[in-house]
């Protein structure tokens, strides 16, 4: 039986993004390395708003289910 492949899913990059992967990583390194405070900052503000963005979907839900 042949292989299917799983639509919109692709098993290799070019090179282009993986060096765009490997730039976005070590700019996060050095930014946790050199300022620590301002990552742990702009984390906890990443959290906070992701985390009220899952508290509003929950919410419409519930209102959509009663």
């Amino acid at each position: 039986m042949a292989k299917q492949k799983i639509p919109g899913l692709e098993t290799s990059r070019g090179i282009l993004s993986k060096l765009i992967g490997v730039a976005v990583l070590i700019a996060l390194v050095v930014l946790v390395v050199k300022y620590p405070s301002d990552a742990a900052s702009w984390a906890k503000g990443i959290g906070s708003t992701v985390a009220d963005g899952i508290d509003g979907f929950v919410a419409f839900f519930r209102g959509i289910g009663s």
